[in-house]
């Protein structure tokens, strides 16, 4: 399996129960990480000497914070898109980062594909995961992300092109990670006790998409403590709270740890469903 994220802690907060339910099932998991998140806020004051406005050591500082993440959710160690910073987190839509040049919204889209498709045909992937077009919640290296993996399946598979990147790969299966609005909605109503400084989204505030999108569910309650761990080694971003329910990035406002991933089959045919309709296992069908 292969997930494709723009930034350290993406990985642990849409698909990190994912990837430590596949990795204990025996599937080899790579992490395809786009940027350092150099832009990234950071929680407290032990580390706000890294960020990008300051020391702007902050990418270095998330690449231990990724590599502790997927040790412990059993995923092979990081890897990045052409290697550990040639491409820059873009920062939110509007801001001044963008302007960069190794900004990864800036990069070339042939190189970066070419990039993507070289990782595609070495990891060899039965199953690809990556963002909806929308990025989840808009942010412009999700964005890009999504366009670039779009693209690099079609050339990965393709024995005409990108000869240097290796032999061609047809990937068998590929998903956009969601949150359905009904999952969303039932983890918001059991979030438990939260810090005193948190406070819960304003309607619409979370992003989700309709149920009736989610192809496939995954359970990681058997996995939850694993999940939790990675989040909490992306300390700079991410506090989870004591009950281990929710968590909050820098901003404080209180999202749920989901004990169930929500994904939409965009490549590949869909495999054995259960009584909702949907996957409970993005390799059903797969030899």
């Amino acid at each position: 399996m292969l997930l494709v994220h723009a930034h350290p802690d993406d990985e642990s907060i849409t698909t990190g129960g994912t990837i430590a339910r596949a990795a204990r099932d025996g599937v080899d998991v790579t992490v395809l990480t786009c940027s350092l998140g150099e832009e990234g806020e950071v929680i407290g004051d032990r580390w706000a000497g890294l960020t990008a406005d300051r020391g702007d050591q902050l990418g270095g500082y998330r690449i231990h914070e990724l590599t502790v993440a997927l040790d412990a959710l059993g995923a092979r160690p990081p890897r990045f898109l052409g290697g550990a910073g040639r491409w820059r987190d873009s920062g939110m839509a509007g801001t001044a980062a963008a302007l960069h040049p190794r900004a990864f919204v800036r990069a070339d889209d042939d190189e970066a594909t070419r990039a993507m498709v070289a990782v595609i045909r070495e990891t060899r992937p039965q199953v690809v995961v990556f963002y909806d077009p929308e990025g989840g919640y808009g942010h412009p290296d999700h964005q890009q992300a999504h366009r670039l993996v779009g693209a690099a399946l079609g050339r990965a598979a393709n024995a005409g092109s990108d000869p240097e990147a290796g032999e061609p790969w047809s990937v068998a299966k590929a998903y956009w990670t969601v949150t359905g609005a009904a999952q969303l909605q039932e983890g918001l109503a059991h979030l438990g006790p939260l810090p005193d400084t948190w406070r819960m989204p304003e309607p619409g505030e979370l992003p989700s998409v309709p149920d009736s999108e989610v192809t496939a569910s995954i359970d990681v309650r058997g996995v939850l403590d694993a999940k939790r761990a990675a989040l909490r080694a992306h300390a700079t971003q991410v506090t989870v709270a004591e009950t281990g329910t929710a968590y909050a990035l820098s901003n404080d406002i209180a999202q749920p740890v989901l004990a169930d991933e929500q994904y939409v089959l965009v490549h590949g045919d869909r495999g054995a469903v259960d009584e909702s309709g949907r996957e409970t296992d993005l390799f059903a069908g797969l030899p």
